[in-house]
């Protein structure tokens, strides 16, 4: 089966683990993933012996799958987490225009309405606040009010399309600020499933690797194989704790 034929048989079991089951492999999701390849490949040859240990079968049968649902539950999050990025940095490199063309369309109200206190209130009333949401809120009121009094801004020379630009760039900052922002700081159903499924592959591989220590404990060749390559490497280097996994 493809991935995602994978996930797709194993979506109902993997969104039954519960959510405080969930807890780091301690390395990269990439590889982790390739050491559960290489754990479906070793166990062949040692089928007989694992399963005089007692050892179901079927969990290795079921582990290319669960690897498979992973994969394609991981794929799924980087699509989100990259959208998000992306959002990210468009807000980053549009929001030093925004704040200029809010400070451009204060400036030019202020001197073009400066004969009329009732909207110079209004001005001063848009002009208060700080912060990102404010100045998308500032842009949006500031081309209703230029629109509704376009003849004076005319008469100051002013461009009065910049109006329709900060109408636009008001709803587009707004939702890339969201995205960037706020998306990104409620838990994510994605990153959920990504999270249990790596839960529910990892805890076929703990349990193989547990009876493939037990059958194997004096067989320092064939041990090798039910143990993490990654955490005995890391070891290697000194390291305490091992590295995360991958976002």
């Amino acid at each position: 089966m493809s991935n995602a034929e994978d996930y797709a048989a194993k979506l109902a079991e993997i969104e039954a683990i519960p959510t405080d089951q969930i807890k780091s492999p301690g390395m990269p999701v990439d590889v982790f993933l390739q050491e559960v390849e290489n754990t479906c490949k070793w166990v062949i040859e040692d089928q007989a012996k694992l399963e005089a240990a007692g050892l179901d079968w079927t969990l290795v049968d079921d582990l290319p799958i669960r690897a498979g649902a992973l994969r394609e539950a991981q794929s799924l999050w980087n699509t989100v987490r990259f959208s998000q990025e992306e959002a990210q940095r468009q807000w980053n490199e549009q929001v030093p225009t925004a704040y200029d063309l809010r400070d451009t369309l204060l400036h030019t109200f202020r001197f073009a309405f400066r004969n009329d206190s009732s909207l110079m209130t209004q001005v001063d009333q848009i002009a208060g606040g700080a912060g990102h949401a404010d100045m998308i809120q500032d842009l949006n009121d500031l081309a209703l009010l230029g629109n509704a009094h376009a003849d004076l801004l005319t008469a100051v020379g002013f461009d009065v399309a910049l109006l329709a630009t900060a109408a636009t760039t008001s709803s587009t900052m707004a939702a890339l600020l969201s995205q960037a922002t706020v998306d990104r700081a409620a838990p994510n159903a994605e990153r959920i499933i990504r999270d249990k499924a790596l839960v529910y592959t990892k805890q076929a591989l703990d349990e193989i690797r547990k009876c493939g220590q037990f059958v194997f404990w004096r067989d320092e060749y064939r041990v090798k194989g039910y143990a993490s390559q990654y955490h005995r490497h890391q070891g290697k280097k000194g390291g305490t704790n091992p590295a995360p996994p991958e976002e």
